[in-house]
């Protein structure tokens, strides 16, 4: 049976936990950092005025949705590392 993983796509949960583990370890150091660090501030951190695009508010969405993802699976590899 498939789990549904972090991102809400069914795998097998082995598998989902390796790509969050993955992501943890490509992250987890000074460099990896400081670009998440980067990508939030240019995403989650950035504020949309009331004159912006559907088209430029969706594309913002969807970095976010992003960034958030690879958030999200370093603290699942933290928890499954845990377990």
């Amino acid at each position: 049976m498939s789990h549904i993983g972090v991102d809400g796509y069914p795998r097998p949960q082995k598998e989902d936990e390796k790509i969050s583990q993955d992501i943890k370890a490509l992250f987890n150091n000074p460099a990896g950092k400081e670009v998440l660090r980067y990508l939030r501030s240019v995403t989650l951190d950035a504020v949309a005025g009331g004159g912006i695009s559907d088209g430029e508010l969706r594309h913002l969405e969807g970095q976010r949705f992003i960034v958030a993802l690879i958030e999200r699976r370093i603290k699942h590899a933290e928890k499954v590392e845990s377990k």
